[in-house]
């Protein structure tokens, strides 16, 4: 006799929706320019989340850029969702890779220019 609790489904694997811009100034960019973008992950990741496609997991500054983390089962969805959050920021040269799948996993990429 089986026990189902053993043979769980495996999850589905997580996609991800990176978006990375180009700031100005010094190494972390200039405060005029993080309260934009904090603004911008205050309003997308609210819209991803109302949409309930994933979840916006935060930034990172450094190195004259920002970088925007977003994950969930399905990128396109989630980007679908984010991208007028995301093309409203004004900083450029400025572009989106959707991840499909684990990174350990060797996901396929996709990059899209904003």
């Amino acid at each position: 006799m089986q026990d189902a609790l053993f043979h769980l489904p495996e999850p589905p694997p997580e996609h991800a929706v990176i978006a990375r811009f180009q700031l100005g100034g010094d190494d972390l960019g200039e405060p005029d320019q993080w309260s934009l973008v904090f603004e911008a992950e205050r309003s997308v990741g609210a819209a991803v989340k109302a949409a309930s496609v994933g979840e916006v997991d935060g930034n990172e500054f450094g190195g004259g850029e920002v970088v925007l983390f977003a994950y969930g089962p399905d990128a396109d969805a989630l980007y679908r969702v984010m991208e007028p959050g995301l093309r409203a920021l004004p900083f450029r040269p400025a572009h989106v890779v959707l991840r499909y799948g684990e990174p350990t996993d060797h996901a396929i990429e996709e990059r899209i220019e904003l």
